[in-house]
């Protein structure tokens, strides 16, 4: 698989170092791109469920039966590693049915549109995040406004809830509001069936307490009480596999090591949302008097 992973990821470079100019994928990041895009090889988390991306920003690919799902699409310049993970696992690409995204900063959805483009697939979000992906930047409201990179607009998001539940095929996937990151953020929670026995997936928002500029979490209790309900249903949730974009995060980079190597069951991570939330917890608390 190594071997015909760096086939394609060789032939998608290529295409990309055609001479033409995709909107869609032309690189954002600058001098972050080397560490946004170090590699890092595609594994099966569970069943119908998949990991892919780059070493510090990952993407998850569901199998419903009736298509696939995609959760974020990491940068507009990381399409190809995407196209290359998709070919690798045997997963094509064109059955992308619907992307769901956890947040509107660009490396979670800066890449959405060019999958949205090669695979047709409707896009789902969080009513704040979608208003920011239609912009293709969010507003004075996100923590982070000061340092954010703008990146493909997504005309077409349909606004999701907290709690909602998306069927498709023989999975359910319910969305989690997880405002703290973003006054947006959403996290996603399916069952894997595919390998018994059957095993909850979350997907997390990212939960890091980041402000930039002059924001500041003290003075926006709102957002505030938000991400203590995040991290208090993070505490009691069903998770018997916790993934998030940011591997490091959660120690879901251990695990994709693991199982890389070769481990059995590398991705069972018992109690790793409890964890997720104290240690995030911890970080807010140092934010506010």
């Amino acid at each position: 698989m190594i071997r015909a992973l760096g086939l394609v990821l060789a032939a998608g470079l290529l295409v990309g170092a055609s001479g033409e100019d995709d909107p869609l994928t032309r690189p954002i990041t600058g001098a972050d791109a080397a560490r946004w895009l170090e590699p890092q090889g595609p594994a099966q988390v569970s069943g119908n469920t998949w990991y892919i991306g780059t070493r510090r920003i990952r993407q998850a690919v569901i199998d419903t039966g009736a298509g696939l799902v995609l959760i974020d699409a990491g940068l507009p310049e990381s399409f190809a590693t995407t196209t290359a993970h998709f070919a690798a696992l045997g997963l094509d690409l064109h059955k992308v049915r619907l992307i769901l995204v956890t947040e509107a900063h660009y490396d979670h959805a800066g890449g959405v549109a060019a999958v949205a483009r090669a695979s047709g697939a409707r896009v789902a979000a969080s009513r704040w995040t979608a208003a920011a992906m239609r912009e293709g930047i969010s507003g004075h409201d996100d923590p982070q406004a000061s340092s954010l990179i703008a990146y493909p607009r997504q005309t077409k998001v349909r606004a999701l809830r907290g709690g909602q539940r998306i069927r498709m095929g023989r999975t359910t996937i319910t969305a989690h509001a997880m405002p703290g990151h973003t006054p947006g953020s959403m996290g996603y929670s399916w069952q894997s069936c595919d390998a018994q026995p059957c095993r909850t997936v979350l997907f997390a928002a990212s939960l890091n307490p980041l402000a930039t500029g002059s924001y500041t979490y003290r003075a926006n209790p709102a957002l505030v009480a938000g991400m203590r309900r995040t991290l208090a249903g993070l505490n009691t949730a069903p998770c018997d596999i916790l993934l998030t974009g940011h591997p490091e995060h959660s120690g879901a980079d251990a695990r994709l090591t693991a199982a890389l190597e070769g481990k059995a069951d590398a991705f069972a991570s018992p109690g790793a949302c409890a964890t997720l939330a104290r240690k995030y917890g911890a970080l807010l608390d140092r934010q506010l008097p």
